[in-house]
């Protein structure tokens, strides 16, 4: 199948810029690391510190910390400080749609 000039013209106006599949990319790989999807998911639930997020899912605390770090910088999660212990929450609840979404997917 050939396109003609105009169908061309008109379906590469509708891709995304190539900023915007730098950020999907980006996004997409966050749920790509096992770890990271299950902390994710702890997190859709509650907001959770390190400690706690280390004993769900039986994973020593740097291992942890380390995922949170790369999901922050993503800015999937944030943090607020509670006393001694910084509280990890979604930063954007849309996340559970799109992990709901893809769900029904597969």
């Amino acid at each position: 199948m050939n396109l003609n000039f105009k169908e061309e013209y008109t379906i590469k106006n509708l891709m995304p810029t190539k900023a915007d599949m730098k950020n999907l990319t980006a996004f997409f790989y966050a749920f790509s690391d096992t770890t990271r999807l299950r902390i994710i998911i702890l997190l859709i639930i509650k907001p959770l510190c390190v400690g706690d997020i280390s004993a769900l899912l039986n994973c020593n605390q740097t291992t942890i910390s380390h995922q949170l770090k790369i999901l922050k910088s993503l800015d999937i999660v944030s943090a607020d400080r509670n006393g001694k212990n910084i509280i990890y929450y979604i930063k954007n609840p849309s996340i559970e749609s799109v992990l709901n979404a893809t769900v029904d997917c597969i």
